[in-house]
């Protein structure tokens, strides 16, 4: 492999064959791309020519940008669309060239891949393949002169991309990027659809709702999604158009995406998004108290991206630091802010602990907002092995045998400290009997982010 170059296979048709108009063509689109708190350790970008999508590509690759100090390897993962081949292929070369320079390949780094079945060095599908090529120039202005470990996914299951994510993920010096357009030469109507519905696929970490139509990288997206959730990311939809937005017609359309995938525990919204979501909960209150009802509202995804992220949440209301009230959704299903205001609601006037409240305690109301990453399964085969198993303020617990079940927030520790009072004051919330065990019994982790 020592001295072979991928040449730049598609430069003067999918971006600018000269150096100085690549770089001010990749410059201005970050110049104009929205910017967003996110320490994404995994983007999915498009891939089409830099006129149609590379506004959102920018976008994509903002988070990356911020991190430009630490990130000093990056990942490409995007499908082959001119060669048909099973498993995933890796390009023989050393390094890769664009109009801005080259990039070395960590070699060192990505053979590690070459232990799994159904994987092999093989340049054929690389010969004028644009779905990797494309990021490169965004990734040498983003991060300068960092390695790559470029991947072609061909016939492959989301196993078997798990596994080769797993094996070059690597740490905080290493990041993620999957190449992937959405929908393809529907109307504008049709792909806003199609494309909000994979948006929402990739926001649950659901990759068995995703499909060729939906995406042409939906091989890779799918194994991110499998490896995301078990470790415990949370995706978000920073930005979703196509090209009537960008550079054509409404006609016939490519719909593109921008997604950032973050580690859930450490995920923060900035102030502003929080503050808003808090004064919304009051807002539902209010407005709940004099119409008896949840508000109706929508949520512009355009506008407020990280508000119209698929979130579950819970809303806890205190009165002089006593509960008062506290309503959540366990599996994220719909907007966070429609997911807020409507558990604030119900915490209000449907928490069956409490009476409804009243116009008198509303404005001495304490309302605390906990966003909930994915709940993940705890393989424990007794009580003690699931004691063993939690950490003490920073998992909330969800357990369930039959029809029983109940949750904790990870809040709940500061007045349960002990692990195994945890799990069995849970167990009588439940309706269990404090010892209860059985084979049916379930357990699932999740973290917050709480404000």
């Amino acid at each position: 492999m020592q001295g072979i170059l991928q040449a730049a296979g598609v430069a003067g048709s999918f971006y600018p064959a000269a150096t100085e108009a690549c770089a001010r063509m990749v410059d201005a689109q970050f110049a104009q791309a929205r910017s967003f708190d996110v320490a994404a350790k995994a983007i999915v970008a498009p891939h089409a020519g830099f006129a149609y999508s590379g506004a959102i590509q920018a976008t994509a690759y903002a988070p990356l940008r911020a991190r430009r100090d630490t990130i000093t390897r990056v990942v490409i993962l995007a499908p082959a669309h001119r060669v048909a081949f099973a498993g995933l292929a890796l390009s023989p070369a050393e390094h890769w060239a664009t109009p801005l320079g080259t990039l070395p390949v960590d070699w060192g780094f990505l053979a590690t891949v070459l232990r799994l079945p159904n994987v092999a060095v093989d340049g054929a599908p690389f010969a004028r393949e644009h779905a990797i090529e494309v990021q490169l120039p965004f990734i040498q202005r983003a991060l300068g002169e960092v390695a790559i470990c470029p991947v072609l996914v061909g016939g492959a299951g989301p196993d078997l991309v798990a596994a080769a994510l797993r094996a070059l993920w690597g740490g905080p010096e290493t990041a993620i990027v999957v190449s992937s357009d959405l929908s393809h030469f529907l109307d504008d109507a049709g792909a806003r659809a199609r494309d909000a519905a994979a948006a929402e696929a990739i926001e649950l970490l659901d990759g068995r709702r995703l499909d060729g139509d939906q995406a042409c990288g939906h091989r890779a997206i799918a194994g991110l999604l499998v490896e995301a959730r078990a470790r415990d990311l949370r995706a978000t939809a920073l930005d979703l158009r196509n090209s009537a937005a960008t550079s054509g017609t409404p006609d016939r359309v490519v719909g593109y995406g921008a997604f950032a995938f973050e580690p859930a525990l450490g995920a923060r919204l900035d102030p502003p998004a929080r503050a808003a979501l808090v004064d919304l909960a009051r807002r539902s209150i209010a407005i709940g108290l004099e119409r008896g009802a949840a508000p109706a509202i929508e949520v512009d995804r355009a506008t407020v991206p990280l508000l119209a992220a698929r979130r579950a949440s819970f809303v806890t209301l205190t009165l002089d630091g006593r509960l008062r009230g506290c309503i959540g959704s366990l599996q994220p299903h719909r907007a966070l802010a429609v997911d807020v205001a409507t558990n604030a609601f119900k915490a209000g006037f449907a928490d069956p602990r409490f009476a409804p409240l009243t116009a008198g305690e509303i404005a001495r109301l304490g309302i605390h907002v906990s966003i909930l990453s994915h709940a993940r399964p705890i393989a424990a085969s007794s009580e003690a092995a699931l004691v063993r198993a939690l950490r003490p303020d920073v998992d909330g617990l969800i357990i369930r045998d039959g029809a029983r079940q109940a949750i904790y927030l990870p809040s709940v520790w500061a007045s349960i400290p002990d692990a195994a009072a945890f799990v069995r004051q849970l167990k009588l919330k439940a309706g269990m009997a404090a010892d209860h065990w059985s084979a049916g019994f379930r357990a699932w982790r999740f973290t917050t982010e709480t404000f």
